[in-house]
């Protein structure tokens, strides 16, 4: 008696393209999250960086520039608070990642007031 591999092949046809369909979204997938990765690392920087400068510009007495500034550095979108409290300038800058929302990304910086600036 001769046993046929001919059944046992038709029940694999498509097998392959199944698990390289698995493996392309799989790799798409991981590719997408790095650079969402990439790209909120970047967000929190500019983020830092933006509310850096404004805490700086409010803690010397422009607050008008403070938030144009930090409107310049921070990511499209932030939202950009600054105040005074207790004798510190405080700004907060907010953004939200596009492909990563669930993502908090946002900065706070704090500098001494110089003498002469007032609060509000």
């Amino acid at each position: 008696m001769m046993l046929s591999t001919r059944g046992i092949r038709q029940a694999d046809d498509g097998a392959v393209t199944v698990e390289a369909a698995i493996a392309l979204a799989s790799i798409v997938t991981v590719v997408v999250l790095c650079i969402g990765g990439v790209l909120a690392v970047s967000m929190q920087v500019r983020c830092v960086d933006a509310a850096r400068e404004a805490a700086r510009l409010v803690a010397r007495g422009d607050r008008e520039s403070a938030v144009a500034t930090a409107r310049r550095i921070a990511p499209q979108d932030a939202s950009i608070s600054v105040e005074i409290v207790d004798g510190f300038a405080v700004a907060v800058v907010s953004a939200e990642s596009t492909l990563l929302p669930l993502v908090d990304i946002s900065s706070e910086a704090v500098a001494a007031v110089e003498s002469g600036v007032e609060e509000g």
